[in-house]
């Protein structure tokens, strides 16, 4: 019987550098029995695991829709993240979960998508815009709004760019925002000027005013914890209505299954696990959870 506590070893199969600090890891289960076993939704997290080093949490960053390796980009901050850092094809990891309850795709059918990344934050919700994309009939417009810094901390951002110059592709809107001037974004921006702006991610909402409809649209959002206030600002302002923002949380997690207590937030009426009752919650739980964002 499987074991919440028990890592499933899983192969590197692929290691690609996306960042001065950032590489996206591709795994394979070693058991062909837990490689079938092995379920998600998307914007569940996994705990990766180094022998004799510890473990972190990582979200999947890949749509269940898509078959193959288990994807997971991962940014070099600490202890255990600088371990899988230094892991090369080959290298052998353990894998626990998946945890959290991830994005409700089911109850945002027939809904227009709204998606707002900062920086890492592109990594979650790339499992999401994937779902969307595989799964186009079952949802309405969907639109993009991606904030970055510059074009070398840029995550995917080869793909960005051509969402943006070929957006029949994917049948969706890409709008992408930077902060430090770099020759590919002011071309970018010289050449698609209704698509890219200099500035923070919200400076991208008056880009996509024209196709939010509030009663009619589910947003997403993920980024950097600072970012969080301003765009929830933005979403109200439109009003969206709280139960349809959704947003996932990434820090304070431990253990991922509540047991450490590390990621608990709120007070004495309202109190959550980041871990499992997250990592994705609504703008209606931002409301009524101390400390929650």
């Amino acid at each position: 019987m499987s074991s919440a506590y028990l890592p499933k070893l899983a192969k590197i199969v692929e290691v690609t550098e996306m960042t001065a600090i950032e590489k996206l890891f591709k795994l394979q289960f070693v058991n062909e029995e837990d490689a079938k076993s092995f379920t998600f939704k998307p914007g569940q997290f996994v705990e990766v695991n180094v022998p004799g080093v510890g473990e972190s949490p990582i979200s999947i960053c890949k749509s269940p829709t898509r078959p193959g390796p288990l994807e997971l980009l991962i940014r070099r901050i600490g202890r255990v993240t600088n371990a899988i850092h230094k892991l090369k094809p080959g290298d052998v990891v353990g894998i626990r979960g998946p945890f959290g309850n991830g994005f409700p795709m089911e109850k945002m059918k027939g809904y227009d998508v709204l998606l707002i990344a900062g920086g890492l934050g592109i990594a979650p919700l790339m499992s999401v815009l994937q779902y969307v994309i595989d799964r186009r009939e079952d949802y309405g417009e969907v639109t993009l709004l991606y904030g970055v810094r510059s074009y070398q901390e840029a995550l995917f951002r080869d793909m960005a760019i051509d969402l943006i110059k070929h957006p029949e592709k994917a049948c969706l809107r890409t709008f992408l925002s930077y902060e430090r001037d770099d020759p590919v974004f002011v071309s970018l921006m010289r050449d698609h000027p209704e698509n890219v702006r200099k500035g923070v991610v919200t400076v991208l909402f008056e880009c996509a005013d024209p196709y939010i409809k509030p009663d009619k649209v589910c947003a997403v959002v993920c980024g950097p914890p600072i970012m969080y206030r301003f765009v929830l600002k933005e979403l109200a302002k439109r009003n969206i209505p709280p139960n349809n923002i959704y947003i996932t949380l990434e820090r304070r997690m431990k253990c991922g299954i509540g047991k450490c207590g590390h990621c608990i937030v709120g007070g004495a009426t309202a109190i959550r696990y980041i871990c499992k009752d997250g990592p994705v919650f609504t703008y209606s739980d931002v409301l009524s959870v101390r400390g929650l964002v």
